[in-house]
């Protein structure tokens, strides 16, 4: 099942202030679909890897619910900790986008303390050596951590980006998401490569 159905004919472009190229997702790749929102890309040729990661960590967040206890902020920010793989493309990718009413913001933070006002947190494979102490100190908080460092969702992340076929997938980690009380769409765990579960089945949205 292939989440990412990538082609030339599904981009489009537009003008605003300046000239921007929009990444289409398919609405359904195989017996599967996840309606993934437009979102701003590099150019109008096939999107590199992290092109592709940027708009999923902004669609994660249209997935995904969060509990009442998380972040009151006006904004929904989207983080990453540790050496920045993105670059400008996840600020690109977030401008001028909105979850629930919050305008999206893309930060950059140094420690595990500065991401208590982010919904998603990416944390690079820069941050290996140290994962179990940063999720150590993120257990109580209820934000989503996303990775692409091998056995993520092992260490206790929340989901982990792997590569398949050249297409890049997710894998998830419930038993992590139910401690920290988010609500995954069953949609989004429908393209999910492999679910991991423990204890009770997790919590899960129709």
């Amino acid at each position: 099942m292939s989440l990412v159905c990538l082609s030339g004919r599904a981009y489009f472009g537009r003008r605003t202030q300046a000239l921007r190229w929009l990444a289409v997702f398919l609405a359904a790749c195989a017996a599967a679909s996840l309606n993934l929102a437009p979102v701003a890309a590099a150019q109008k040729s096939e999107p590199k890897e992290y092109e592709v990661k940027a708009v999923y960590l902004y669609n994660f967040g249209r997935f995904v619910q969060w509990p009442d206890r998380a972040t009151k902020d006006d904004t929904f920010a989207v983080c990453v900790l540790g050496s920045d793989p993105f670059g400008a493309i996840l600020d690109a990718t977030v401008a001028n986008e909105t979850i629930d009413n919050r305008k999206l913001v893309a930060r950059r933070v140094a420690k595990p303390g500065d991401a208590a006002g982010c919904r998603i947190l990416f944390i690079s494979s820069s941050e290996t050596r140290r994962i179990e102490a940063i999720l150590a100190a993120l257990q109580n908080s209820s934000v989503l951590t996303v990775s692409d460092m091998p056995g993520f969702i092992t260490y206790g992340g929340m989901i982990q980006f792997v590569l398949a076929e050249n297409k890049v997938r997710f894998q998830v980690n419930l038993a992590a998401t139910d401690k920290a009380g988010l609500t995954f769409s069953s949609q989004l765990l429908k393209v999910a490569t492999y679910i991991k579960r423990e204890s009770p089945a997790g919590n899960v949205n129709p």
